[in-house]
């Protein structure tokens, strides 16, 4: 097996990290760079954790807070031109999965122009544009060293899956002391997109050695983890570990593709503007019952590296306690059903052959062990509304 395997040129990886912002940028020949983040950071005064390092460093920065939780064109369109007219050899993307993504899809668009939905699947852009230093605040996406956006549509609401060389940041920083201060239902939803990242890398049908030894990694980290790093918002090593699930877990699937529910999660998201993580969340109980019978050895191995069973332990044991546990894990992280989150139940049901059409053009389903069809997936939209 041949594996393809792309990361970011930089990664700097450790508490304080992001007091190195300013080398990264002298590593890239940069010293011209627009800073992309959110309102939150920007009003919260956390935008200094980089703006302090680039001004004791004499760097002159502009700021693109405007970002929104969901990434939408609109906004892209908004940054790409601010971009275009301005005099920026790099940009720093502050925060969660959300500014990142953003600040990806504006350098694409900055260089290539049109509109973001040229880009998306099955294009591939792979000119990059201006250099991206990604430094994540969440422990959830792995944005940071992706080549994957997700964009939203505003005109269809559809969110547009966009990869290629492009959208990979030329450099990531991680520092898990920017978690602190993150909530408790971030944390968790953050935490199980990462676990789902994970999960379906390994199932893949992408898969390989590489991405198979990061993503047992991400799982055993997360299983042990989420739940101190959920209600001890404060434990170090709870922090440390999640954050370096998310690396994990971001090249293991940037690598290997994600797969039905990822897939399925973006309607969700798209249509009644739930967080990415927590559409993951409210997907992966169902959507791994579903696919188990058709990986059960690779699902097995999920359980093992979890530390739900012991190494060497009979395979369909192992398996019922991974669905197990994706249901408990639901449970005491307080994941909403489509039904509790407050979903129109009128609207969600009307909508249930569009979505699953979207999540079948997104082509995240064909990874998946057990291929599913449109039907089926409308099935498993419906068997999830209620949790």
């Amino acid at each position: 097996m041949l594996a393809s395997i792309t990361t970011p040129r930089i990664m700097l990886i450790g508490g304080g990290a992001v007091a190195e912002v300013a080398a990264v940028m002298a590593k890239l020949g940069c010293s011209k760079p627009l800073v992309v983040s959110d309102p939150y950071m920007r009003d919260s005064g956390k935008i200094a954790h980089v703006t302090d390092v680039l001004d004791t460093a004499s760097i002159a920065w502009q700021l693109f807070a405007d970002t929104v939780p969901e990434p939408s064109d609109d906004v892209v369109i908004v940054g790409a031109d601010i971009i275009n007219k301005g005099d920026f050899d790099c940009v720093i993307a502050l925060g969660g999965g959300s500014p990142i993504d953003t600040a990806k899809a504006m350098t694409l668009l900055a260089r290539g122009g049109g509109k973001i939905s040229d880009y998306k699947v099955p294009q591939q852009p792979n000119e990059p544009g201006l250099p991206i230093i990604a430094i994540p605040t969440t422990a959830g996406t792995g944005s940071e060293v992706t080549k994957v956006i997700v964009i939203t549509d505003k005109a269809s609401d559809e969110k547009m899956l966009i990869m290629g060389l492009a959208c990979l940041p030329a450099a990531a920083i991680v520092d898990y002391e920017l978690t602190y201060s993150v909530p408790y239902r971030t944390t968790a939803d953050t935490g199980i997109d990462s676990l789902t990242h994970a999960i379906e890398a390994y199932v893949s049908a992408k898969h390989n050695p590489y991405t198979d030894t990061l993503a047992l990694s991400a799982m055993g980290l997360i299983a042990r983890n989420i739940r101190s790093a959920c209600n001890e918002p404060d434990n170090t090593s709870a922090r440390e570990a999640m954050m370096l699930a998310a690396t994990q877990a971001g090249m293991a699937f940037s690598n290997a593709s994600v797969c039905l529910v990822h897939g399925m999660s973006r309607p969700i998201g798209a249509f009644f503007h739930v967080a990415h993580g927590l559409s993951n969340a409210m997907l992966l109980p169902a959507v791994t019952a579903f696919s188990a019978s058709f990986a059960m050895e690779r699902y097995a191995d999920c359980a093992r590296a979890m530390g739900l069973v012991k190494r060497g332990s009979d395979t369909s044991a192992a398996v019922k306690s991974l669905l197990a546990e994706l249901q408990q894990l639901n449970k005491d992280l307080q994941v909403p059903s489509p039904k509790e989150y407050g979903i129109d139940e009128e609207k969600y049901f009307s909508l249930l052959t569009t979505m699953a059409e979207q999540a079948m053009a997104s082509g995240s389903p064909n990874n998946n062990p057990r291929v599913p069809s449109v039907q089926e997936m409308a099935a498993l939209y419906k068997e999830v509304w209620q949790g």
